[in-house]
């Protein structure tokens, strides 16, 4: 069916609150990575989800928090920046009967925008639905919400409900992205977060809010179907780096070991991954390296 119809939609919320996973159940793939740890994204991605005639692009921002670092001050004015020029905001609360300062912020935004917005009552798995009524309740004195969504993005509860409702503010106009798209991430982005997710699974405390991924190389092998990816891990202490490496090389293996099956799965041939581990001492605010690796301003 010819997309005829397209909307931006900004998904926001402070950090951990599940935009990412609601995202990736959007288009079927993984093209945000997801933990349980707060500041997982660092930078807006756009997913695309071709639904019947329209278009739907989805803007996953990172978590909107205090910060405490220029890498910090970046991921907040990306947040706001991701809120203009959007069709509507949806904002991703957690099933607390309360509003916090990270709410209330985004809240102002959404009111200075004049935007369409819609409330997502994420988790919902997770509290008893005789609960809901009172937080719906209490973010509906807060703000005119258009519409407010309980929903689970982990088991995907109510998502098909959210889409029909995002669909209301496509307006008329050609594809934005092509039809095949479901991300405008570019390859070697994606690989560099899977293993960034991976550090951030596997190693505990700051060390994995300290790092940055770099892709070196990324080539096809002309005999064969094998991808050979080169990645360098950067880290902000040399005892960070001992820790990464891990005991005989353990656990730069095991992260590198389980980056290459996400890899793999998600490129859709073999990969042969290596992977090196560097210092660069307070790199999260030094602003010629956060431009070095991608995050600007």
């Amino acid at each position: 069916m010819e997309i005829n119809k397209s909307a931006i939609i900004a998904i926001t919320g402070r950090p951990n609150v599940g935009k990412s996973t609601l995202v990736n159940r959007f288009v079927g793939e993984k093209v945000s990575i997801v933990t349980n740890k707060p500041q997982t994204t660092r930078k807006r991605i756009y997913a695309i989800l071709n639904r019947g005639d329209t278009q739907l692009v989805f803007v996953d921002t990172p978590g909107f928090h205090k910060p405490r670092s220029l890498l910090g001050r970046y991921m907040v004015n990306t947040v706001r920046e991701s809120m203009a020029g959007v069709d509507a905001i949806v904002l991703m609360v957690e099933p607390y009967n309360n509003i916090g300062g990270p709410e209330e912020h985004l809240i102002e935004h959404i009111k200075k925008s004049g935007l369409p917005s819609v409330l997502i009552i994420n988790k919902i798995d997770t509290t008893e639905k005789s609960e809901l009524l009172g937080i719906i309740e209490t973010y509906s004195k807060h703000h005119a919400f258009e519409h407010i969504i309980p929903i689970s993005a982990l088991s995907g509860d109510g998502v098909e409900q959210l889409l029909d409702i995002l669909d209301s503010y496509a307006i008329e106009g050609p594809a934005l992205f092509p039809e095949d798209m479901i991300t405008d991430q570019p390859e070697r982005q994606i690989v560099a977060e899977m293993v960034r997710e991976k550090l951030l699974i596997c190693l505990e405390h700051e060390i994995p809010h300290g790092t940055a991924v770099e892709v070196t190389r990324f080539s096809e092998r002309q005999d064969n179907e094998i991808i050979d990816i080169d990645v360098t891990i950067f880290c902000e202490k040399q005892s960070h780096k001992r820790i990464i490496i891990g005991k005989n090389g353990t656990m730069i293996k095991k992260i590198g070991e389980l980056a290459r099956k996400d890899i793999e799965r998600f490129m859709g041939t073999k990969v042969f991954l290596q992977t090196w581990v560097k210092v660069r001492e307070n790199w999260r605010d030094k602003s010629g390296m956060l431009k070095n690796f991608g995050y600007y301003g």
